[in-house]
């Protein structure tokens, strides 16, 4: 996502906004039904095995690659590889924003009742040029919900490359760390560490140089494994 040239965002906004609308309708109406339950039910019980929950978007929504490719299923594998008894549950949603996954994130609580929440979440709020007060608030409220209903978060960031403008790439970056302060929360800094900013770039991105290849999503997995490792049981 970070390797976008501005002469890509009108396609790629027109690409996602039907997916996003029918979504965001469907979500709203299951968070209100969830709203409710959520509270009383999500909480997880004391000693209960790891459900690590992964809200993102096209980049943990395995777009453009054959199931099982993804970091995502990836990092199911290596839980089974090092012995980590762990489930892992990816409700991505290619094309989803941070305000489609804050809808959404009330019924996933509670139908899933993870102890850990992967946020991934922001790159498409930079497609669209949303409003970065919101995209901060919007990642706040989900943090905050996911830690009531008893889960840990991880924050996942994303960068922006630099011919947004370095004003507007410093501000979008820089939100992750400010929510992980305010919630004291973990953050994986740049998911596409090593990928968009190595030298490598151009071929580890499919042919829309947004979303990554399936060679580079073990280095994806591997930005986010040392941290989320730690806030799992030894």
């Amino acid at each position: 996502m970070a390797s976008a040239r501005p002469s890509d965002r009108s396609e790629d906004i027109e690409r996602f906004r039907v997916v996003n609308r029918r979504h965001f309708i469907l979500s709203g109406t299951l968070a209100a039904i969830s709203g409710e339950c959520l509270a009383a039910d999500a909480r997880a019980a004391p000693g209960k095995q790891p459900l690590i929950l992964v809200v993102g978007d096209s980049l943990s929504a395995e777009y453009g690659l054959k199931r099982g490719e993804g970091w995502v299923p990836l990092l199911d594998k290596r839980l089974g590889e090092q012995k980590v008894p762990a489930t892992v549950v990816n409700a991505s949603i290619s094309g989803d924003t941070t305000s489609g996954g804050r809808a959404r994130l009330p019924y996933l609580l509670a139908q899933h009742k993870p102890t850990h929440v992967v946020l991934e979440l922001g790159g498409n709020d930079a497609l669209r040029g949303l409003p970065l007060a919101s995209t901060e608030d919007n990642l706040l409220q989900m943090t905050k919900a996911a830690q009531g209903a008893g889960a840990q978060v991880l924050l996942v960031g994303i960068q922006v490359p630099p011919n947004y403008g370095s004003d507007y790439t410093r501000r979008f970056e820089a939100i992750f760390a400010k929510v992980a302060a305010a919630t004291k929360t973990p953050v994986v800094p740049f998911l596409l560490k090593g990928i968009a900013d190595g030298p490598d770039a151009a071929a580890l991105f499919q042919a829309d140089r947004i979303h990554p290849t399936a060679a580079a999503q073990p280095r994806m997995l591997d930005n986010v494994w040392p941290t989320l490792r730690k806030m799992l049981p030894k």
